[in-house]
């Protein structure tokens, strides 16, 4: 199985599940710079399950459409579980959603540091159930596997990972 392949069975999967659960996603995105919204929209009826995504690759744009505030990204930086939380949050706030992803990262194949190396990727997760929100932040380091394509698997990877947290949302929330 190709890697557009298992995405779009983890979209495909995931979608049908929200269906029926009559739940909305939405995506905030940086380092993919909109390819999770991507994989889920080019499912054929998507739009049972879809409700939006935003793109927020700068720090400004963070900021004004998400709500990141100045002092997060000051004091622990974009790629950081901190601004994750507020990105995730944002999303969902700005949404009719019930669950919501966030990621922001380093995808390479320039950027890293030693303390966030390329393929540091931090995700929020948000669930909404009967008005209680909860949310979720966790750091992943993706190999960088130092080739051409070292980009592209690092943000296909991160796909992977926050369509699978969205999918273990709709477990979560309580019915």
């Amino acid at each position: 199985m190709t890697r557009e392949d298992e995405i779009s069975k983890a979209a495909s999967a995931l979608l049908d599940r929200a269906a029926e659960q009559n739940v909305y996603l939405a995506c905030a995105e940086s380092c993919t710079g909109g390819l999770i919204m991507g994989a889920l929209t080019q499912i054929a009826g998507s739009s049972k399950a879809v409700d939006r995504g935003f793109v927020t690759y700068t720090n400004k744009a963070k900021m004004q459409v998400l709500g990141v505030r100045a002092a997060t990204l000051r004091d622990h930086g974009a790629v950081s579980e901190a601004t994750a939380n507020e990105m995730v949050l944002g999303c969902l706030q700005n949404s009719a959603s019930q669950i919501a992803v966030a990621v922001t990262g380093i995808a390479g194949p320039d950027g890293g540091t030693a303390e966030k190396p390329v393929g540091t990727v931090c995700f929020g997760l948000a669930y909404q159930t009967e008005g209680i929100i909860s949310i979720e932040t966790q750091t992943m380091v993706f190999e960088d596997r130092s080739s051409p394509q070292t980009r592209t698997l690092i943000r296909e990877d991160t796909v992977l990972h926050a369509l699978e947290l969205m999918n273990s949302a709709l477990d979560k929330r309580t019915p």
